[in-house]
């Protein structure tokens, strides 16, 4: 049985909808999104945070959808770009602002459906979150348990609850390990690939109403990161786990490639507090 992995990574889309952040006009999301010191600081999170587990993924069949508008300044438009140089498994789609997100986030999508696959495993992939380096190589190896249940409707969530929280504040870095709930980070979608559907057309936090879920919690999976410029910084539902090491310094290098100590500093440069968001944080 063929599952294709297949994710969506926003950066800095300019579009309607589909963000908590909201804006009047398309000329005011514009100048939010690519306000210099904004873009600067997404590229690092991202190079940072996210970019290390995908580069190191043990499975690397799988494809990433890189979205964005076709005018986001440079450089950043040409690193985008670079990076699918660099990487195959990264595709570039550039969408023009549509008012509906869904429907550009199937545009973005659509082109990069194998129709000959059985399976999709659809994830989403924000652009300060990660996920483990064995994150694809679960997602399609687990499924061989879960192929039964998801015959019932053609529809089921996998999520791997169990991760880690890092905020950043002026102050630096804070690691908390958590057992969220259908975390945006390492939840996957499966569906036909003639669904029409992907992972964006079910709101995370309500999974349970669309299909049935499994839930993995054995490894540490993904990581939530919490800084500044996050569109909601809402940890989600879940609680933390007790008796955990003091220091996470080396899980965050073998498990997700993300360098701890340099994060720190940072954060620490950037001096910014927390999201001014009603949930940033909890």
């Amino acid at each position: 049985m063929r599952v294709q992995m297949l994710g969506l990574c926003r950066f800095s889309y300019l579009g309607g909808r589909g963000f908590q952040v909201l804006h009047e006009t398309v000329e005011e999301r514009r100048a939010f999104l690519y306000d210099p010191d904004r873009l600067e600081r997404r590229w690092f999170w991202f190079e940072t945070v996210t970019l290390p587990g995908l580069v190191a993924q043990t499975d690397p069949d799988f494809t990433l959808v890189l979205m964005t508008g076709p005018d986001l300044p440079e450089p950043y438009l040409s690193r985008l770009r670079e990076l699918t140089e660099i990487m195959p498994q990264f595709k570039l789609a550039l969408v023009p602002p549509m008012e509906f997100h869904l429907e550009a986030c199937m545009a973005a999508i659509s082109p990069h459906i194998e129709p000959g696959a059985d399976v999709v495993g659809h994830f989403r992939q924000d652009d300060d979150d990660a996920v483990a380096i064995d994150y694809i190589q679960c997602a399609r190896s687990d499924f061989a348990q879960m192929r039964d249940l998801w015959a019932i409707r053609r529809r089921l969530s996998c999520d791997y609850s169990r991760g880690l929280v890092l905020k950043a504040t002026e102050t630096g870095i804070s690691v908390e390990p958590r057992m969220i709930y259908n975390a945006v980070a390492a939840l996957t979608v499966y569906l036909p690939p003639d669904a029409r559907r992907s992972i964006m057309n079910f709101p995370h936090w309500k999974m349970g109403l669309y299909m049935p879920g499994v839930t993995l919690p054995g490894k540490m999976m993904y990581v939530r990161f919490l800084n500044h410029d996050n569109d909601s910084g809402a940890i989600g539902a879940g609680y933390g786990l007790p008796n955990t090491p003091a220091d996470w310094t080396e899980t965050l290098a073998t498990r997700f490639r993300i360098d701890l100590p340099d994060l720190d500093r940072a954060a620490r440069n950037f001096s910014l507090p927390g999201a001014r968001r009603p949930n940033w944080g909890r």
